[in-house]
């Protein structure tokens, strides 16, 4: 049957088996040469593996490291869900929510550190037209069976591999080693990864999508069980989409009286309307350049690392860098993204801003994404999981999206009392990121569970956020190329948010904020149900 720990250690390699960039990601070294198979039988194969670990992990004693025990059936219990979705044969974007997208993200943030790391890497380059191959096998055979991309997803791919294969400087020739890794990584380029895309290029721009008015999963054969599996593995909950419907029209309505009074101070109005409509058109609040947005990011990033340790017992060492998203990844990548740092230092922790249509996108929203993604967002919780080294690798990288987006979302709050936004402009940005998370939760509900067209999503969007037209559109092709995956960030900070002021009620005076933190970030992600047992027993115990 094993322990717990040695569960924990075969459900990881189940896991970056199945997504082995993944590892690269995490620096989680014995992957780096390979690619993920995405062949029916190797998947169904894994499936069967996770529910023989999850039954497993069951079955230990009850004093076995619990908490450990529920991570794994949680973990593996996601990846059925995963696989049950089939979302490989009709994800096809321009990001890296689709297989090709994630190569061609993550692939060119790998950093090569000797023979053995560079050996890995060319490895894998070769190893390219075999994992297109057998994508494009999973599209076709998704289109077979009724179960097609979004059309206008399937252009936006074929104009991101356009532009990687225009490109002059290849983003995959990663420098490092002599002349003798030069030489082969050059040929593999040449002869071998760019030929593989644009052959894979040529089957994508021949598949026939589906319309803009038939969008969500709930259109595809068996696409309501599907959606329901990925709002499982992305809340960590059994909310129904009816539920998580409701919630974020509830969410909506409760931010009004917090924009009227913000509107108040700074446009001299209070009708909820009004506000939105002026932090959308007002010519004053976009950026001019590139770098005004990347130095507004970075300020804010530099206020949040000098207060934190007032509001945290444990910091991370390493200090959080901003960058313009890549150019060419720009046009389909949302609006920021992070990406994490690896355990050996060699590469640091990054926050990604996205410069692309610039004087299309708002000065307000700046500092509450950088508190998101950077600190003490995204950067804090992953930097300082990474020092778990006292507990299973897996409860340090486990993927459970409502803690990480949830806490992400929390400290867009968190930043308000923390004093560090540094006006009121900065908090209206504040309200539009919860307006937009909140809007996640109807939309991403709409388009799957309710058969919303991709227009009337982004009307709802329009009608209710101050949000750029750019980033609404960019918000809602997203919902639909990941479907399930917005719901996590509400969802996750309301939860976080209930178990905070139950521990406040409960412990009065001796409630620190503190320590409070350290809780949550001291036991890796942890899906909710778990985080709340966690905290009910540290309010138990002090």
């Amino acid at each position: 049957m094993g322990t717990t720990a040695e569960l924990a250690d075969e459900l990881l390699d189940l896991m970056f088996t199945l997504s082995p960039l993944g590892a690269t990601v995490y620096g989680v070294p014995g992957y780096d040469h390979l690619l993920a198979d995405h062949r029916l039988e190797t998947e169904q194969a894994a499936r069967a593996r996770a529910v023989d670990i999850a039954e497993r992990a069951r079955a230990l004693p009850a004093d076995d490291d619990p908490v450990t025990r529920a991570v794994v059936v949680q973990q593996a219990e996601t990846i059925v869900d995963q696989i049950d979705a089939l979302g490989v044969e009709y994800t096809i974007t321009d990001s890296f929510f689709a297989p090709a997208g994630e190569v061609l993200t993550v692939m060119p943030t790998t950093v090569l550190s000797g023979p053995d790391s560079e050996r890995a890497y060319l490895d894998r380059l070769a190893a390219i037209p075999e994992f297109l191959r057998r994508v494009a096998d999973r599209h076709l055979a998704g289109v077979a069976a009724g179960r097609t991309p979004v059309r206008h997803l399937v252009d936006a791919a074929v104009a991101h591999l356009d532009r990687y294969l225009a490109a002059d400087q290849d983003p995959l020739a990663r420098p490092a080693g002599g002349e003798a890794f030069d030489a082969e990584r050059r040929r593999l380029l040449a002869d071998v990864v760019r030929p593989a895309f644009a052959a894979y290029r040529e089957v994508v721009a021949g598949i026939e999508g589906r319309p803009s008015d038939r969008v969500g999963l709930g259109r595809l054969p068996g696409g309501e069980a599907m959606y329901a599996a990925l709002t499982r593995v992305q809340t960590s909950t059994n909310r129904t989409p009816k539920e998580l419907h409701q919630t974020g029209l509830d969410v909506m309505a409760g931010l009004a009286e917090e924009y009227a009074e913000l509107g108040q101070r700074v446009f001299g109005t209070s009708d909820v309307a009004e506000v939105l409509e002026r932090m959308r058109t007002d010519p004053a609040l976009r950026w001019s350049t590139e770098d005004e947005l990347i130095t507004a990011a970075r300020e804010a990033v530099a206020r949040a690392e000098q207060a934190a340790p007032r509001w945290f017992g444990r910091v991370p060492e390493q200090r959080c860098r901003v960058e313009p998203v890549p150019a060419a990844d720009a046009p389909g990548a949302p609006i920021a993204y992070y990406s994490p740092p690896t355990p050996d230092g060699l590469r640091a922790g990054t926050y990604y801003a996205n410069t692309y249509r610039v004087q299309e996108r708002f000065r307000y929203q700046a500092e509450a994404i950088a508190f998101h993604e950077a600190v003490p967002g995204h950067h804090f919780q992953i930097t300082l999981a990474q020092q778990l080294t006292e507990l299973p690798m897996l409860r340090r990288v486990a993927h459970v999206t409502a803690y990480l987006e949830g806490w992400g979302l929390y400290t867009e709050r968190l930043a308000d009392e923390m004093g560090l936004y540094s006006d009121d402009v900065a908090r209206l940005g504040m309200l539009a990121m919860d307006s937009m998370r909140a809007g996640r939760l109807v939309v991403d509900t709409g388009l799957h569970a309710h058969g919303w067209s991709r227009e009337q999503a982004v009307e709802y969007l329009l009608r209710n956020t101050p949000l750029a037209l750019v980033e609404i559109e960019n918000e809602v092709d997203r919902y639909i190329a990941a479907p399930g995956q917005a719901l996590a960030y509400m969802v996750g900070r309301l939860e976080i948010l209930r178990i905070r002021a139950a521990a406040e009620r409960e412990l009065g005076e001796r409630f620190d904020i503190r320590d409070f933190h350290d809780v949550l970030l001291g036991g890796g992600p942890l899906p909710l149900a778990v985080l709340d047992e966690v905290v009910s027993e540290w309010v138990r115990t002090r």
